[in-house]
């Protein structure tokens, strides 16, 4: 790809390039965000794009005033009711996706994807508590794929934002002890890669565990099918040191 990454930053930082976040940037960018601006600064090929803060998402809640309306619902959840967490996710997420981003947020976020250039993008959940020494929130939140235009754009970003709501992470948070306002959400915008095949590789076996192997699941199309569980990937295993297959296995 080697495509440019354009220098964009909001007049109040809401809205950041990629391009200027590091691996401590996790409150302000979330995993994602932080690994992917770690990721183009030692020079890898990373899709250009920006990211929706989480000082975005927070100062969103206070200035409609939903920061209170969703603590009143989490009152109700019990860590041993997973009915209490469905319902309190039912109520949020239908908040939080009803909400009007603030003026100046919808700015600043459009005039990041006109920097762009206003192409097909994936919008992805960056949440501030992925991948923590003794927790792992991975997965939880939403990503979405090939959106398109102004419109689009905006409702993905709520929808990233109402899945920090999900049923799956309140309970989780409620198991962990998290005290759920610790919790915010990030969003990056990237140009979407229009893949024939992709893949996740893991730098050691997930399964048994050894180090002198690598793992790579793979399939047609865009990733989301491996890693949303839409389809039984391809598995290669390969040698470490030679990258030999090993083991092949055919979804």
């Amino acid at each position: 790809m080697n495509e440019p990454h354009a220098a964009y930053a909001s007049p109040q930082g809401q809205v950041v390039s990629l391009e200027t976040l590091h691996r401590h940037a996790v409150e302000r960018a979330g995993g994602k965000g932080a690994n992917l601006g770690e990721l183009i600064a030692v020079g890898l090929d990373v899709p250009p794009g920006f990211c929706v803060t989480a000082a975005a998402y927070r100062h969103t809640l206070v200035e409609t005033s939903l920061s209170g309306a969703i603590e009143k619902v989490l009152r109700d959840v019990r860590a041993d009711n997973p009915a209490s967490a469905e319902a309190a996710s039912a109520s949020i997420t239908a908040l939080i996706e009803d909400l009007p981003l603030t003026d100046d947020l919808t700015q600043e976020i459009l005039a990041a994807y006109r920097a762009l250039g206003a192409p097909p993008v994936a919008v992805r959940s960056s949440a501030t508590t992925e991948d923590l020494p003794g927790a792992s929130f991975a997965g939880q939140q939403a990503t979405l794929l090939n959106v398109r235009g102004d419109d689009e754009l905006l409702g993905a970003v709520r929808r990233c934002w109402g899945s920090l709501w999900s049923a799956r992470a309140i309970a989780y948070r409620e198991r962990r002890g998290f005290h759920h306002d610790q919790a915010a959400i990030a969003v990056v915008v990237q140009r979407l890669v229009p893949a024939e095949v992709s893949g996740v590789l893991f730098t050691a076996n997930p399964v048994s565990g050894a180090r002198d192997e690598i793992v790579i699941n793979a399939a047609l199309g865009l990733g989301e099918a491996i890693v949303g569980g839409l389809t039984t990937p391809d598995s290669f295993t390969l040698d470490r040191k030679t990258l030999a297959v090993r083991e092949r296995q055919i979804g």
